[in-house]
């Protein structure tokens, strides 16, 4: 039998109430700048700074602030300086983009994508706010045609529009810039990095004058075989802005590879023939020069900032200055070779060929880089043949004649078709071996189909120069019969239905025909022929545009970052 003891007991407080956690709800635009950030994939690119002397490192550790300086005079020139995202989600996608605007494929067209509240639009900082509506380029321009210089901003004083020199627009972060570089210059004293040390001392300079052709002129004494370093830092590429026409600010650090001389030492007897090549395309316009320029070097990137530095993917090869003297003479070109080299990004790029190619055509496609490499020599050493940006017709210059956003397209078109051109010329010539064509020429159309799914157009309606050569050349392609599209046929993957079958005894013709066309609308000018390249293939995009863009953009683009750490630092797993 159980007993129960009866007792007197001290009644148990209730617990105090708790107030249920606040649950914020994920708005639109929360929501939009998550799904911006998932179509990018963190793709570190790692320096080990232990490998350089204690002088390198040192002049590594002030370009880190030269590069910062660089980073606030581009969201200065994009306008976005000063924003304040609201969480910290946000700031990692305005840090990534530089600035609040969503770039990528899924995203760029929803007005709710911001990293910012209110979704501003773009609004760049080299012309005044107020007359920045459609066509203002063009009237700005007919006002006053000094604001359009590569190297000045356009600001109003009263009723008056002027011109602005970089250095009185943003005088404290330029200083800064000059400070980090002579520092920087300090810091190599002693070595045998002279011509390295001249190139920051005068690009220190242009920092505080303006003159970026003097510093073209130190750089362009600076190469690979006197420097085991490549720099490039001031304002350079002008695709950033609305009008394609001003300068944007960035910085490439880089170490030199020697593997370039190999293709340096090959190409540079036959570069005048490829001058002659062109000359005899683009019409009587234009005549044959003497070309002296230094072909491609290749670059291993340690840092990129400002302009330089994408939001997803990155430059892998450049021809500098766009104008002066130097520039005129050929400037200096490389080729980037340590990118898009991770097992993450080459099998990602597989599978994107695979929903692409059909089967026959897929074994065609190599993951291997050089193929890759050796034809964006090719592009890069074409910038500085053929109709350049000093050829002028009735005076007038291609940016004057084009606009600046079409010849920005048709001057990118000209160079990437020369490296279709030249792959055949040059292996008609055994200066490329033949087993290299049809692999380099694959590589030029799986560059081209990426492009193409990028769209033609930014969110704002601005002219995109690389997809909407992509566009041309495919459609080329297409219209001659070197590609086709199989619509009963599954892709290499064997899930996606249509495919891109290559007809490789028919791209000889069709590659040869599209740099008859091409060389010749830039040796003429012809901005009738131009105006049709697009409409026929860009601005009434045929249906696999679209199909295109959806498998192209399964997979996240590489975001890169760039990492300088001590190996001895690091710790062994």
């Amino acid at each position: 039998m159980l007993f129960f003891l009866a007792c007197a007991t001290t009644p148990t407080p209730s617990p105090p109430e708790v107030a249920p956690p606040v649950v914020h709800p994920i708005d639109d635009r929360q929501r939009a700048v998550e799904l911006e950030l998932a179509q990018g994939r963190v793709t570190p690119v790692v320096t080990d700074l232990s490998a350089f002397t204690a002088e390198e490192q040192a002049m590594v550790a002030h370009l880190q602030v030269a590069a910062q300086a660089i980073e606030r005079l581009y969201l200065k020139q994009r306008g976005a300086f000063g924003m304040q995202p609201p969480d910290q989600v946000s700031q990692q996608l305005f840090d990534r983009n530089q600035g609040p605007w969503c770039d990528s494929t899924a995203t760029a067209d929803d007005p709710a994508c911001s990293a910012v509240d209110g979704a501003p639009p773009y609004i760049v900082g080299i012309y005044p706010e107020s007359l920045q509506s459609d066509g203002f380029c063009v009237d700005l321009e007919a006002r006053n045609a000094d604001v359009m210089d590569p190297f000045h901003v356009a600001r109003l004083e009263g009723d008056e529009l002027v011109a602005v020199p970089y250095t009185e627009a943003w005088p404290q972060d330029m200083a800064a810039a000059a400070d980090a570089l002579n520092a920087a210059a300090d810091a190599l004293e002693g070595t045998d990095e002279t011509a390295l040390q001249a190139y920051l001392r005068a690009a220190a300079k242009a920092f505080g004058d303006n003159d970026w052709f003097a510093a073209d002129a130190a750089w362009a004494e600076m190469n690979q075989r006197n420097s085991a370093w490549y720099l490039r830092v001031g304002p350079d590429e002008t695709y950033w802005e609305p009008c394609s026409r001003h300068a944007g600010f960035h910085m490439v650090l880089a170490r030199v590879n020697s593997d370039g001389l190999v293709w340096q030492d090959a190409l540079s007897p036959v570069k005048q023939d490829m001058e002659a090549a062109i000359a005899e395309l683009a019409g009587p316009q234009y005549a044959e020069r003497t070309v002296g320029f230094e072909l491609p070097e290749f670059i291993d990137i340690v840092l990129n900032a400002g302009d330089a530095r994408s939001s997803r993917g990155a430059t892998v090869g450049q021809s500098l200055p766009n104008w002066g003297p130097v520039a005129d003479a050929g400037g200096r070109t490389v080729a980037m070779t340590n990118l898009f080299n991770d097992p993450l990004t080459l099998e990602a790029q597989r599978r994107t060929m695979e929903s692409l190619f059909c089967p026959a055509t897929m074994p065609l496609w190599s993951p291997d880089r050089e193929a890759f490499l050796v034809t964006t020599v090719l592009h890069e050493a074409a910038h500085n043949l053929g109709p350049t940006s000093g050829h002028r017709v009735d005076g007038q210059s291609d940016e004057e004649r084009f606009g600046g956003p079409l010849a920005s397209m048709l001057e990118e078109l000209k160079a990437q078709t020369a490296a279709l051109y030249y792959t055949e010329t040059l292996s008609e010539t055994g200066v490329l071996a033949e087993e290299m064509v049809v692999p380099m020429h694959m590589a030029d159309i799986a560059w081209a189909l990426k492009k193409v799914g990028e769209g033609m157009s930014t969110p704002e309606g601005n002219s995109k120069a690389y997809p909407r050569l992509a566009a041309i050349q495919i459609g080329w392609l297409l219209d001659f019969g070197a590609l086709s599209w199989d619509d009963t046929t599954l892709a290499a993957n064997g899930q996606d239905a249509g495919c891109f079958e290559l007809h490789a005894e028919k791209l000889s013709p069709a590659i040869h025909s599209m740099a008859a066309e091409v060389f010749r609308v830039k040796g003429d000018m012809n901005v009738e022929s131009a105006q049709g390249l697009e409409a026929g293939y860009v601005l009434d995009p045929p249906p696999w545009h679209a199909v295109v863009a959806e498998r192209t953009n399964r997979e996240p683009q590489p975001s890169f970052t760039y990492e300088l750490v001590e190996a001895a630092d690091t710790v062994e797993p």
